[in-house]
């Protein structure tokens, strides 16, 4: 989660595991196939990065171990030491997890088959919470809030397992802000886009495998100068690559469909930042927003 830097960060200044990140990012596409392969899986995995030897680490992002040497030559580094340090340093300065939380998962993992199921679905969402909180960028949140907040239009863009997504985050928020809009309003993603300006934002949503109407849409945001807040589940993903601030949530699952736990807690936590910034009286156009339901008889008494 972070802004896209202008310029690749070296080894002088990427004296933190996001920043390391962010040039790797930065640098994807200027990397060979095996070398955006490790970077893909470090990009992925950076909890991998602390903990794993090169050889092992290698292994897991199928490649060999001198191409990890590669990749951190490729963002500044004189060796893959030197670009593991950062990762490192900050493991060692990790809270222990919670001893309750694995005696609790443990007791209801004693519950034969579903018990087991039911363990490992609280386990991955719970997971997927907590890398996404440690992982978030606050001044990152308020910098794409501060965009959606005062755009003059915020146009909110999921297809598939996603439109919910976007559905439900443009439902919400315009209880409070009147500069929502869910599209594609008509026709296909790009008709919408086609009509904004700079003055408007776009947010996109996809995950693997990433939708080419989405993609296409931010594209042609990005070509027409329209800042782009992009949620997906990689920092490798094609909508974050090229946006205004891109977000990578964690969507791991126990269950054949990726989990959207982590989206949505993303999702409410920028919500809550743009009404936080809002010019408007957020509080009183929520009170009318219900007033006129209550009016209409839409509320059961």
């Amino acid at each position: 989660m972070y802004q896209v830097p202008a310029t690749t960060t070296s080894s002088d200044t990427a004296d933190t595991a996001v920043a390391v990140l962010d040039a790797l990012t930065v640098a994807f596409d200027t990397m060979t196939p095996q070398v955006q392969r490790a970077a893909q899986h470090v990009l992925d995995n950076p909890g991998d990065v602390a903990v794993s030897s090169m050889r092992s680490l290698a292994e897991a992002a199928g490649v060999k171990p001198n191409t990890l040497v590669r990749m951190a030559r490729a963002v500044g580094f004189g060796g893959y030491d030197e670009f593991r340090d950062p990762f490192r340093r900050e493991a060692s300065e990790t809270a222990p997890s919670f001893p309750d939380r694995a005696r609790w998962l443990q007791s209801i993992n004693e519950g034969g088959r579903h018990g087991a199921l039911f363990a490992s679905m609280a386990e991955a969402h719970l997971n997927n919470i907590e890398t996404l909180f440690a992982e978030l960028d606050v001044d990152d949140l308020k910098g794409a809030a501060d965009l959606i907040a005062g755009a003059r239009r915020a146009n909110v863009l999921g297809v598939g397992t996603a439109k919910p997504l976007a559905d439900n985050f443009t439902y919400v928020a315009s209880m409070a802000l009147d500069n929502f809009t869910a599209i594609p309003t008509i026709g296909i993603a790009i008709d919408d886009v086609a009509r904004m300006t700079p003055d408007d934002v776009l947010v996109a949503l996809t995950f693997s495998p990433y939708r080419v109407e989405i993609v296409e849409a931010v594209n042609m945001a990005v070509d027409l100068g329209v800042p782009v807040v992009a949620v997906s589940d990689s920092r490798t993903s094609p909508i974050v690559l090229r946006s205004t601030y891109g977000f990578s949530v964690p969507t791991e699952s126990p269950f054949p469909f990726s989990s959207s736990v982590a989206a949505t807690a993303l999702l409410e936590t920028l919500l809550a930042f743009a009404v936080a910034d809002s010019a408007t009286d957020v509080a009183a156009a929520i009170d009318e927003f219900h007033r006129n339901r209550s009016r209409a008889g839409i509320y059961a008494e």
